[in-house]
């Protein structure tokens, strides 16, 4: 069964907090949206109340966070916002904020994903669409040790490995798949922030809202007590006592592994500018905001790719669900007009049907010798017996039936097949059978283009 679409069902929900560098109270409401609207920030405390979309080509700035800007309008530390909706599986939803940037809050995803919880998440009529990964993707910066890949899965996984070459924060790895619990086991990772930062981003008018319950402060070298006063003085803090190297707050550690946890909580975020859900293995070396949003731009293009030329992909590897000595009890056709080499999905309403193109097939000894094209009549003629199966599936005793084809309509043919190519059949009723009258549809793919289609209108028979 297809996926569908999902938004938020309550009519909104909202939360309050302030910005992580610009310090200002913001209000944050999430508010359903229609079909094929995707995620979208909106100002409200801005004339006009602008959209921005929550797309890859909108990132203004990647040095702390991940910014969004259009038209002029901006939204800031948007990451922690995007995760939660995206690992929560939401396709639609406008997100309205007060203020140039999103709420930090205690620094995670976490009451993000209570709030869309607390709405509830209802089903909307639209199909879902995945992006799915079929070839290997990479990125990567060397001078800063950061790789991101992408490989082909059936499903969304991550991969994360941290190494600052810090004594206070060791090598970390962290792992997440959609079987996983992400509002347990992802959502509650705050940031983190190591101590000899803290100045630079003080004097340098960010992180006006941060506070130590906002994020992890890992101390990184050996801090006096005055320069730690110091930190907190510039920040407007109260004092805290430093013991060493490690997390400053380490006893609001929730897992021992929460830097790369919330790296990879980060990552989620970022690739949900991508513009489309993902399935795929993710697997990232050091990942940051800029090197994240520079890999959803390689994703970005393709999908945009895949927009402009829908394809339709089927898992070859499927073994026969109906093979070609079962095809030949059922079909009376022969060589050299048996055009199916195998059924790899039936179902009550439609098939999936396999042909491999081969040089020594007896039609390219004359179309043509020289050049040897698949005749388009064949490629009618192979829907029509993969569809013949479909029928003849349908009925008791289907060696005493028949398929006979009465009518072929709107047939299309969209690029040549040659020697090489496997054809992938897919035909399905377009009417339920009456009075043994078949209403079909058809399309030929090759690598998941369609090369040929139409419409078909069959009888199906008992033979004498």
């Amino acid at each position: 069964m297809s996926e569908k679409q999902k938004t938020i069902k309550q009519d909104s929900v909202t939360l309050s907090g302030f910005g992580l560098h610009t310090g200002v109270k913001v209000n944050l409401t999430f508010k359903p949206a229609a079909e094929n609207t995707g995620y979208r920030f909106k100002r409200i405390d801005l004339e006009g109340q602008p959209e921005v979309r929550a797309v890859v080509e909108n990132v203004a700035d990647t040095s702390r966070s991940t910014a969004l800007e259009e038209k002029g309008a901006r939204v800031g530390t948007v990451e922690h916002v995007l995760s939660a909706v995206y690992a929560l599986g939401i396709d639609n939803i406008i997100i309205e904020v007060d203020a140039p940037e999103t709420p930090i809050l205690d620094g995670s995803a976490a009451q993000f994903a209570k709030a869309i919880l607390d709405a509830g998440i209802v089903e909307q009529e639209a199909e879902k669409q995945y992006f799915e990964i079929r070839e290997n993707y990479k990125f990567s910066n060397p001078e800063k040790g950061v790789e991101i890949l992408a490989f082909p899965d059936k499903e969304l996984s991550f991969n994360v490995m941290v190494d600052y070459n810090s004594s206070a924060l060791a090598q970390q790895f962290a792992s997440f798949d959609f079987n996983g619990d992400y509002v347990k086991e992802i959502a509650p990772c705050k940031t983190f922030v190591f101590a000899s930062e803290l100045a630079f981003l003080a004097q340098n008018n960010l992180i006006k809202g941060g506070t130590i319950d906002s994020a992890l402060v890992i101390i990184d070298r050996d801090f006096p007590q005055s320069e730690l006063d110091k930190i907190a003085d510039l920040l407007k803090r109260p004092h805290v006592d430093g013991k060493g190297q490690g997390i400053l707050n380490a006893q609001d550690l929730i897992f021992s592994n929460e830097p790369a946890r919330h790296k990879l909580l980060d990552l989620m975020g970022d690739l949900a500018l991508a513009g489309m859900p993902i399935k795929g293995k993710i697997i990232a070396t050091r990942p940051g905001h800029a090197s994240n949003t520079e890999f959803a731009k390689l994703i970005r293009a393709d999908i945009k790719k895949q927009l402009k030329n829908p394809k339709v992909y089927f898992d070859l590897s499927k073994p026969a669900i109906i093979d070609i000595n079962r095809i030949k009890q059922l079909m009376p056709h022969r060589y050299p007009f048996l055009l199916v080499d195998k059924i790899i999905e039936i179902s009550d309403h439609d098939i999936v049907g396999i042909k491999n193109i081969t040089f020594n097939e007896p039609q390219f000894m004359g179309h043509f010798p020289d050049e040897p094209v698949m005749p388009g009549v064949l490629l009618i003629e192979a829907m029509a017996q993969t569809g013949g199966i479909l029928v003849l599936n349908s009925v008791d005793e289907p060696e005493h039936y028949s398929t006979y084809f009465a009518k072929i309509d709107k047939v299309k043919f969209k690029n040549k097949v040659v020697p090489g190519d496997t054809l992938v059949f897919h035909l399905e009723f377009t009417e339920p059978i009456r009075r043994g009258i078949v209403m079909m549809k058809g399309q030929t793919f090759v690598n998941g283009s369609v090369v040929c289609e139409g419409e078909f209108v069959a009888m199906v028979t008992k033979n004498r």
